[in-house]
């Protein structure tokens, strides 16, 4: 497979997530393979702590405003989807915050997944490409839909659970091939990249909030 192809990421669905993983064409390090599961001991650390915590201030960008939220898996879920219903608006930092979080966990699958050797980065984005669209919650979101969207996005869940079990077995393959011809085969590691993208498309629907648009049931393009 070609790895211009596996970067490419022009949607035919139109979709506002755009997610893509540089095949590494000068091939894969054995020995930091061989050991991953220790190596990402200390960026796991680093993200299970992000993730875990919940401040209770958090300063506004204008240095004048303190705000109070919940927060599902540090991600801003419940006071986002309050300002869509109440206010019809999406703060930008809230936005950011989201979306740079939800890149470095991409950083660290695509680590754990053996996708790429370089060390997971806590704010460069290296060879994992996240983008999603800043939507304009008057014009692009429905105000009621966050409300439901948890309740709309379980068939994806659903899906998306047996799929994590076909990337579990085929990370494992991998894991062989790259200590036995150091590189990752690229139909695998196409299909951990689709996995990874419609993960990314479910959270961004779901979590996010930043979309009304339905994630496709779709591997690939």
């Amino acid at each position: 497979m070609d790895g211009a192809r596996l970067m490419a990421d022009e949607y035919g669905t139109g979709y506002p997530v755009r997610f893509s993983v540089d095949y590494p064409e000068e091939g894969l390090d054995r020995l930091r393979t061989a050991f991953r599961l220790i190596l990402i001991i200390p960026i796991g650390i680093i993200l299970a702590l992000v993730s875990a915590t919940s401040p209770d201030m958090i300063q506004d960008t204008d240095a004048t405003a303190y705000a109070g939220f919940v927060v599902a898996g540090s991600f801003i879920v419940a006071p986002t989807a309050l300002m869509i219903v109440f206010r019809q608006k999406y703060p930008r930092w809230w936005f950011d915050w989201n979306v740079e979080l939800l890149k470095f966990q991409n950083r660290v699958t695509a680590y754990l997944f053996l996708l790429r050797d370089e060390y997971p980065s806590t704010d460069e984005e290296q060879a994992v490409h996240l983008e999603i669209a800043y939507p304009n919650a008057e014009r692009d979101l429905n105000r009621w839909l966050p409300l439901v969207k948890w309740l709309l996005a379980l068939p994806h869940y659903f899906v998306l659970f047996f799929l994590g079990i076909g990337v579990l077995f085929v990370v494992i393959i991998a894991w062989f091939a790259i200590l036995i011809t150091g590189r990752y085969p690229p139909g695998l590691f196409g299909f951990v990249v689709d996995v990874e993208r419609w993960g990314n498309r479910v959270n961004a629907y779901a979590a996010l909030l930043v979309t009304d648009k339905y994630p496709p049931f779709v591997l690939g393009q």
